[in-house]
């Protein structure tokens, strides 16, 4: 274990729950019905259900482990420590490649909504900087921002919901489409798995543990609360956009929530909607380049990476030379790079990472269980399941990094013997 000092405790249970509801509303909510809608039409209600249900199963396990270690890096630190060095590298590469794809799509988003045309990539760029620049002076402001954003995003949630449904409404028979599983069962699945990508800003919470005060009351909680409060957002918004465009509607347009909008008799708040999005975007950049950095922070603490990557600021506490690092590299992405099939991508990332997880949690001793091992157990088929269902081009692209990860993983350690 490297020396590299302690992060400070700052965060409670309210901070944290923002941070994780930070991370969550903002590619669901403006991005994700597209493509789960394509997949299975109005069979993503059922998808947006299987969904959730495997996040609450994979939250269970986080809030188990990081209540037992609560220290930063996540699921990386549970593998390593219930299960090997192997299984955790695994976890926290498929972390770290996962979410910086999403970081890049996340600034890109915000940069779609926010920049003049032709000037997007500058803008993204721009805003991976400067929101580098806030994690970088230390966590506090990182809380304060997000509790910001967050605010916003409710607000212009709540005005597209209300200029949807004000005036006569939707026509809600156009929610049905042709029926819920229509597009057949392997199609709701795969809506489930990309709708996934949207719910795991939670393990953003359980990466910072080493940042929370009394972790093991604290991260627990602040799970529970950022999910649930997530579903029901999620699942208001799905019914609103389903009632408005129909299913193939939302299948056909890249910024569903505008076009509902627009369609209905209070077309004048469009703006705001345009607005919310790249608040949402902005709060779920911020929260990915934080979660990045603590899991790079702990990778590095096992030269699992380049260990002057476990470097902490003597003054603001935090992992700057990983955060810098990861910034470079979401800048690259950004400037070079079509990220269309990012959301595939990171979920098949991010469910691997769960599945660790779950494997782990499973292994816990009594002591430390707070959940029956049917949640872990249904938790791990189910990510199996998810990532099986996945788009074959993100499969082939995930399978592809992680040899990446092995083989690197597999020389490091031939040089250290």
């Amino acid at each position: 274990m490297s020396n590299s000092p302690a992060l400070a405790r700052r965060l409670g249970t309210f901070d944290a729950s923002l941070i994780g509801l930070g991370s969550m509303i903002g590619a669901g909510v403006f991005a994700a019905f597209t493509p789960a809608a394509a997949a299975a039409g109005s069979g993503l209600l059922v998808g947006l259900v299987v969904a959730a249900f495997v996040a609450f199963c994979n939250a269970t396990s986080s809030a188990q482990l990081a209540a037992a270690y609560p220290t930063s890096g996540g699921t990386y630190v549970y593998g390593r420590e219930r299960l090997g060095p192997w299984p955790g590298f695994l976890a926290g590469w498929g972390f770290v490649i996962g979410k910086t794809a999403s970081a890049a799509a996340m600034a890109m988003t915000f940069a779609a909504y926010a920049a003049p045309q032709g000037w997007e990539r500058p803008v993204a760029i721009a805003a991976v900087v400067v929101l580098t620049a806030v994690n970088y002076h230390g966590v506090t402001r990182t809380a304060g921002l997000t509790r910001i954003l967050v605010v916003g995003v409710l607000a212009a949630l709540a005005i597209a919901v209300a200029a949807v449904w004000g005036g006569s409404g939707p026509d809600v028979g156009t929610m049905a489409g042709e029926g819920l599983v229509a597009s057949g069962w392997y199609g709701i699945l795969q809506s489930a798995g990309l709708l996934f990508f949207a719910f795991a800003g939670y393990a953003r919470i359980a990466t910072m543990g080493e940042e929370v005060r009394a972790p093991r009351r604290t991260i627990p909680r602040a799970i529970s609360i950022a999910l649930g409060i997530t579903i029901v957002i999620y699942a208001v918004i799905a019914v609103t956009l389903l009632a408005a465009l129909g299913p193939e509607g939302v299948a056909e347009t890249p910024t569903p929530m505008a076009d509902a909008v627009s369609a209905g008799s209070m077309s004048w708040s469009t703006p705001v909607v345009r607005v919310g999005a790249a608040i949402a975007s902005l709060g779920a950049l911020l929260a990915l380049i934080a979660g990045l950095g603590r899991t790079s922070l702990a990778m590095a603490r096992e030269h699992d990476l380049p260990s002057w990557l476990a470097a902490v600021h003597p003054r603001y506490k935090v992992p700057h030379r990983a955060e810098i690092t990861l910034a470079v590299v979401i800048c690259v992405i950004v400037a070079l790079a079509d990220l269309r099939g990012a959301i595939g991508f990171s979920s098949f990332g991010v469910l691997l990472y769960y599945l660790v997880a779950n494997i782990a949690a499973y292994t816990q001793p009594a002591h430390d269980r707070r959940y029956p091992k049917a949640l872990q157990i249904t938790g791990a088929l189910a990510c199996v399941a998810l990532v099986a269902t996945l788009p074959p081009l993100s499969v082939g692209l995930g399978v592809l990094m992680f040899a990446v990860g092995i083989v690197y993983r597999l020389l490091r350690l031939r040089a250290a013997r």
